[in-house]
């Protein structure tokens, strides 16, 4: 008893100062905010796609689109004053009315052509969009795509990507255009554009390489026309950023 009584005393110390300093699991977790009972995770913003064609694209293809329909049908009243063959275009599908008319009309839609596709050239080459668009292009590639096509295969999942029937014909229009455009001028102004009358293998000549140039062109629209028929989308993708996509 004597011993209890004589330990009791320090025993009771030592409890009291260890409670005292014995962290509590309050104090080790501090309560959380009322309105942090929940953790949001971080909301990441949504990237946009990009669009399937530029604007600046979308806009020169339309304008293109009117210069040559202008072109076109004014050409046919202006073909039809001198006609190079033994036949003649209806008058109710050429516009301008008559010769004076017709070479207003021409004119017009020839300056809209020029500085248009002027822009676009210019906007393909400066932007590295020509070269990524419509190369590499290799023979094997355009018979192999044009046989798919025949066969109906060719796949159009992917609007952004031009197939090699595509690069070739874009191509084609290019420079079936510039050459449009070259033997115009020389139709136009064939004594003060000597030189280049003469590189196109004088009036006449130029004057069948105007023709059948404006020929090739009025193909290669009713061909587009039918693709586009056939595949809607690459209509939409002229009319808006993402042609139908899910934005």
């Amino acid at each position: 008893m004597d011993c209890a009584a004589r330990w009791a005393p320090g025993l009771s110390r030592l409890i009291e100062l260890f409670v005292m300093k014995a962290p509590t699991a309050a104090a080790n977790n501090p309560p959380m905010p009322s309105d942090a009972t929940s953790i949001k995770p971080a909301i990441t913003p949504a990237i946009k796609p990009a669009p399937i064609h530029p604007l600046w694209l979308r806009i020169t293809h339309w304008i293109n689109a009117l210069a040559v329909l202008v072109l076109v049908t004014s050409g046919w009243r202006i073909y039809d004053a001198s006609p190079l063959f033994d036949f003649e275009i209806p008058t109710s599908i050429t516009l301008g009315g008559w010769l004076g008319g017709a070479l207003q009309w021409h004119f017009a839609a020839m300056y809209l052509l020029f500085f248009n596709g002027l822009f676009y050239l210019g906007m393909n080459l400066g932007s590295g969009r020509l070269q990524a668009k419509f190369f590499p292009l290799s023979p094997r590639g355009i018979w192999n795509d044009a046989l798919e096509a025949l066969r109906g295969k060719l796949s159009h999942a992917d609007p952004r990507r031009y197939n090699n029937v595509q690069r070739l014909a874009y191509l084609f229009v290019i420079v079936d255009i510039m050459l449009i455009v070259m033997s115009g001028l020389v139709l136009w102004k064939s004594v003060q554009l000597a030189p280049l009358r003469d590189l196109l293998g004088g009036y006449e000549f130029a004057r069948r390489i105007h023709f059948f140039g404006m020929a090739a062109l009025v193909s290669f629209v009713a061909l587009h026309l039918v693709m586009v028929a056939l595949v809607p989308r690459t209509l939409l993708s002229m009319l808006s950023r993402h042609g139908g996509e899910a934005a």
